[in-house]
């Protein structure tokens, strides 16, 4: 990536180095010579201090400057400042009205022709320029001028180079010696120029071989980055489960110690967001539930009221109007107004009953008692019911099965099951009450011959008004409570109820505590 922190890592630690390496190379070929230069007259006034002070040192007779030890320490010095020397004295001679100088060399102890030819033509050059007064003259430039010698450069027109020269005198015991040094000024040029040169490649190198040595430092430094950058990402997608595991005392550790104990803090945010979320829907869900009940409520109860609303105010209208004058025809109107009284106020009745299982204002009363007993009670009271249905009644003699409920609530929901069958009983009018008991619950299960629930209706049953065969329920005077109150009483009391159909007929059952747990 372009703009990645590697790669801009990477350039920058590349042109600090190109940049280090051009300036040193820049300053070497703008400082280089200057200073080479003046490394160089250093070296010449050096060098003529260590002669004077050999020269105090050996206070003797001319011949004694010529000996072999005095020639070997001559010749060490000047090969170790790698520069020419010659140590002489000079004797005026009048040739034809002109005044030469003969120089006596007590070092090199031999000069050939051309030798002494040359060192002739410098003195002479110098001491022509010291007669003119000026520092400039025949391309000759002083650069250091003492008490006794001058540092040259001068430039040789016979070989066409610069040198440095120093031109000096030493006094010993009214003995006076020339001193005369010389050094390459063109061999100092090319040595900067190959100290440059030298310097450009090894730059290059460097760059190279330290692109190479960064790429592999930036690759680990940026490591740790990129593994974060990758769990930072993960986590955006909600992924919790990567950790930084890398054990380290920088502020990299510190970076992904955070990002761990963020992605930890984000985890348990979230799920306990998703927790109230998933709470807040359920209670929208409830909200809106009871909303369509309370709806759904109200149409049937206005549904429900509204026939019998209606045959009780007509026939109140007919006897207060005397349309039938006789006893019988007032009778029977008084019967009809009083019958569909009564069926109102048991539906207001199993409303209240209902409304107050639902909403847990009907206290709960768990008890002991035998099912036996209480279902032997309901058949007994129905008993008129079923001679009027001419239905068959299939029970068996059970021993006492003793349960733990609420005695009210469960006679009220095997009233409703007995109920029920009587009023759906058909073809060969079986209706057959059965107890299943294990060692924690017992089964009560009422079993009536008939037509079958459809399957889409078997969920909807327990729903309050809904009527599977609404003519027919309005036949026996059904209102689509009953089962709804039977649903809520085996909720409140955290058991379970349920509807079975078999190829004849249709099977209710509820389950019962046998143990008070």
């Amino acid at each position: 990536m372009k703009h990645s922190i590697r790669f801009r890592l990477i350039l920058t630690l590349i042109l600090l180095l190109v940049a280090t390496i051009f300036i040193c190379w820049f300053v070497n070929m703008s400082l280089l010579p200057s200073y080479y230069q003046i490394s160089k007259v250093h070296s010449l006034g050096t060098m003529y201090d260590d002669l004077q002070k050999m020269f105090q040192n050996s206070i003797d007779d001319e011949e004694g400057f010529g000996d072999n030890d005095n020639s070997l320490a001559f010749e060490k010095i000047s090969a170790d400042k790698n520069i020419s020397l010659y140590v002489f004295s000079l004797t005026e001679i009048n040739i034809q009205g002109r005044v030469n100088y003969l120089p006596k060399y007590l070092y090199p102890t031999y000069l050939n022709k051309d030798q002494s030819d040359q060192v002739s033509r410098q003195m002479e050059s110098y001491l022509n320029m010291q007669g003119s007064g000026g520092n400039k003259v025949q391309k000759q430039e002083i650069l250091l001028s003492a008490n006794n010698y001058n540092i040259l450069k001068m430039y040789d027109e016979r070989i066409g180079s610069y040198y440095l020269e120093l031109f000096g005198n030493i006094s010993i015991l009214d003995n006076e010696y020339n001193i005369y040094m010389r050094t390459n000024y063109e061999s100092m040029q090319e040595s900067v120029s190959i100290s440059n040169t030298f310097l450009a490649y090894v730059g290059i190198i460097a760059t190279i071989l330290g692109s190479i040595v960064m790429f592999f430092i930036s690759n680990n430094f940026t490591r740790p980055i990129r593994e974060l950058s990758g769990i930072a990402k993960k986590m955006s997608d909600l992924n919790f489960e990567e950790k930084y595991s890398v054990d380290r005392e920088d502020e990299i550790g510190d970076l992904g110690n955070s990002i761990n104990s963020l992605s930890e803090t984000l985890e348990k945010t979230i799920s306990e967001l998703k927790t109230a979320n998933n709470e807040l829907k359920k209670d929208i869900e409830n909200k809106i539930q009871i909303d369509e009940m309370r709806k759904e409520f109200l149409s049937n109860v206005s549904h429900e009221l509204k026939t019998p609303i209606a045959l009780i105010q007509g026939y109140a209208e007919g006897l207060n109007e005397n349309i039938n004058d006789d006893q019988a025809s007032r009778e029977f109107y008084c019967e009809v107004i009083m019958d569909e009284a009564n069926k109102m106020n048991k539906m207001v009745k199993k409303l209240l009953s209902l409304n107050q299982i639902e909403f847990g204002n009907n206290q709960i009363n768990f008890e002991r008692f035998d099912i036996v007993e209480v279902i032997r009670s309901v058949l007994s009271s129905t008993e008129i019911l079923f001679q009027q249905k001419e239905a068959v009644l299939l029970f068996e003699e059970y021993p006492p099965v003793y349960v733990w409920a609420d005695e009210y609530m469960t006679e009220e929901v095997v009233t409703n099951y007995i109920s029920n069958a009587l009023n759906h009983v058909a073809g060969e009018k079986i209706i057959k009450v059965k107890l299943e008991v294990n060692e924690e619950v017992v089964r009560v299960s009422v079993f009536n011959t008939g037509e079958c629930i459809p399957e889409e209706d078997l969920e909807k049953i327990w729903v309050k008004f809904y009527k599977v065969d609404k003519a027919r329920t309005r036949e026996y005077g059904g209102s689509g409570i009953g089962l709804s109150i039977v649903k809520a009483i085996m909720t409140s009391l955290n058991r379970e109820c349920g509807v079975v159909n078999h190829k004849n007929g249709v099977e209710f059952w509820m389950e019962l505590d046998v143990k008070n747990e």
